[in-house]
Formats: structure tokens, C-alpha cells, sequence
């Protein structure tokens, strides 16, 4: 069974920065795609940023400039650097890897920006 742990999550002001890692279990290069969606209370879970094996991003139009996805392989880790963070950035970051059609999640880290 797939195992993803993500880390890094806190409290942080407006403006700061965080960065999340996700560590999975086995070999990342074991998964076309790796990505990071949030959820926010009361509200849907959305895709965030993703990456491919052959290291394609993508992003959510509000994040885009202020997050960055990348993967380490060698350490079976994807991260999410986010910088320049907003209030409405707050919510529980989840990380997934997508190989075929079966899906993996973490267990979420929470993420609150606020003064």
C-alpha cells in the first residue's frame, strides 16, 4: 500500500512563506503525475499544482507566481514552496500520486495564514 506523508504545514502571516514536503513510500518515478490540492472548510478540494514524471507543471491560476512544485526522486519527495501567502490560502493541503487510474492520498497538513 502507497504511503504519502506530508510535513511543513503551521501558522504563518501574510506575506510569509512555507514550504510542504511530501514523502511517499516507494518510488516516486513509480507515478505519472504528483501533486498538491487544498480544502478549504466548506468547500471543495482543488488541485493546486501538479507534476509529471517528465517534470510538467501546472498550477492554479490564483497561485501561479507564488507557489512552485518540484520532486526530489532521489528522496521520493515532491514539494510545494509557497511564498507571498494570502488569508485565503488557509486550508488543509493534501499531496496525491496518480499511476493509471489508481489514486493516493496523504493525510493532509494544515496550512492557516493570519495576523
Amino acid at each position: 500500500q502507497v504511503q504519502l506523508v506530508e510535513s511543513g504545514g503551521g501558522l504563518v502571516q501574510p506575506g510569509g512563506s512555507l514550504r510542504l514536503s511530501c514523502a511517499a513510500s516507494e518510488s516516486i518515478l513509480n507515478f505519472n503525475v504528483m501533486g498538491w490540492y487544498r480544502q478549504a472548510p466548506g468547500k471543495d478540494r482543488v488541485l493546486v499544482a501538479e507534476i509529471t514524471s517528465d517534470l510538467r507543471t501546472s498550477y492554479l491560476d490564483s497561485v501561479k507566481d507564488r507557489f512552485a512544485i518540484s520532486r526530489d526522486n532521489a528522496k521520493n519527495t515532491v514539494y510545494l514552496q509557497m511564498n507571498s501567502l494570502k488569508p485565503e490560502d488557509t486550508a488543509v493541503y493534501y499531496c496525491d500520486a496518480r499511476r493509471i487510474v489508481n489514486v493516493y492520498w496523504g493525510q493532509g497538513t494544515q496550512v492557516t495564514v493570519s495576523s
